[in-house]
């Protein structure tokens, strides 16, 4: 067997076991044990103008495109149903795109205000550049992906979710995904090394994002004291 093949097992076959082996414990065991670090520690307090165009952008447009991924492996035959119409593939792929290009535009103004604010720099560690450089390499091939290898929301249902399903199943199959082009696989290997890295990082606070904010009923607060007004 080639060279190729060994490195196709590690990497679709067995980086994944070993993620979800890292992902689980070391986020449970985070929260447990360090619970208070569960928290995005963001330096809005730091700088807030730049601060808001870069983490916005980025936000929505990370979430849309992780939504879509989800879909398309839980969904895949309503998603290429979906896609058997041209006008509906289209409207899909180019939405896609845009969003996935306003996460990268929101990162990368996230990265210039990291590096041209002293104050931000000051705080940002190592494991926050290693993270920066994931994400960068992560959603800048997911664009590589869809301009150079169209129509990915058609063929990951149908050649991509097949192998995750596999995984999940622990029984890898490799023969969809070791005959995928060069910049699917970076892309796909990212994604492994983001959630394995997950656990010792800032990304955490999605995992206790404050639900009950969506429900809980409206709080009154009360002013005491006089006012530079009411002088």
């Amino acid at each position: 067997m080639s060279s190729t093949h060994y490195l196709d097992q590690f990497l679709f076959a067995i980086l994944p076991y070993m993620v979800a082996i890292t992902f689980f414990p070391v986020t449970i065991v985070r929260y447990v044990a360090r619970g208070f670090t569960y928290s995005s520690l963001s330096s809005q307090f730091l700088e807030n103008k730049q601060h808001f165009w870069g983490l916005v952008p980025f936000h929505y447009g990370i979430l849309v495109v992780t939504g879509g991924h989800i879909v398309a492996f839980l969904l895949p035959k309503q998603l290429l149903a979906w896609n058997s119409q041209p006008l509906r593939l289209y409207v899909l792929e180019i939405s896609a795109l845009i969003f996935a290009a306003l996460a990268l535009v929101g990162l990368c103004a996230a990265l210039v205000r990291r590096f041209s604010v002293s104050k931000v720099r000051q705080v940002t560690t190592a494991r926050d550049w290693v993270l920066f450089a994931l994400l960068l390499v992560q959603i800048a091939t997911g664009i590589g992906v869809a301009i150079f290898h169209p129509w990915g929301s058609s063929w990951f249902a149908a050649a991509v979710t097949p192998y995750l399903w596999s995984l999940a199943k622990l029984n890898p199959n490799l023969a969809a995904v070791s005959a995928m082009p060069l910049l699917v696989k970076i892309h796909i290997v990212t994604a492994y090394l983001v959630v394995g890295y997950f656990p010792f990082t800032r990304l955490v606070h999605v995992l206790v994002v404050p639900n009950p904010y969506l429900w809980r009923k409206p709080q009154v607060v009360r002013w005491y004291g006089r006012h530079a007004w009411t002088k």
